[in-house]
């Protein structure tokens, strides 16, 4: 995969969006890039949709992205990969926790969690890649974790050094949980080589 200046994380609240994109802003800035980052929460608090732009360059003017502009989703959750799909550009990746979480539609009992979701991604042509990264976030010691084990993966499709990744999760995790993110972090770099 080509490296590509435009990357959506999606989500829903309380899975880390933010920790994630605060380390790819940050070693995309060692990398000497402009970054612009802007996140646009929904009901975040209540489990809803979450999503932050990440832009980099020689020179950003705009920090948001428009439809069929994202080089790459990152998505947290397998039917957030869905419903941001139409942002992917052509050629384009999209990263799925294969994690699903029941949006509050879903948990009232007013819609069902809709079916085959990743089946119908790929059946549109789209580079799909896909990761537990709950069940690896446990195996490194927390399910919060998971949000490290997908910037792991991502790691694999940037053209930047992974001592440079580690520098940035040193510096945006609390020290008492480096070891544990360093950990998330190897396997999700390591399951994508699988």
């Amino acid at each position: 995969m080509k490296q590509g200046n435009n990357i959506m994380i999606v989500g829903v609240g309380g899975q880390g969006t933010l920790l994630a994109s605060r380390v790819l802003g940050n070693v995309l800035m060692a990398q000497g890039f402009d970054v612009k980052v802007s996140e646009v929460h929904g009901m975040s608090q209540r489990g809803g949709s979450v999503v932050t732009y990440v832009k980099y360059g020689e020179q950003v003017f705009s920090p948001t992205i428009e439809k069929g502009e994202a080089d790459i989703i990152l998505s947290f959750e397998t039917l957030e990969a869905a419903r941001w799909l139409p942002y992917l550009k052509k050629g384009g990746a999209v990263i799925v926790n294969s994690q699903e979480i029941d949006p509050m539609p879903v948990i009232t009992g007013a819609a069902e969690y809709p079916e085959h979701i990743l089946d119908k991604i790929k059946d549109q042509g789209v580079r799909l890649l896909t990761i537990d990264a709950l069940s690896l976030a446990l195996e490194a010691g927390s399910a919060k974790a998971a949000n490290v084990v997908l910037i792991g993966m991502l790691s694999n499709h940037m053209d930047i050094p992974e001592e440079d990744w580690l520098a940035a999760i040193r510096e945006c995790v609390p020290e008492k949980f480096i070891d544990l993110n360093v950990k998330a972090f190897a396997l999700g770099r390591a399951a994508d080589n699988a």
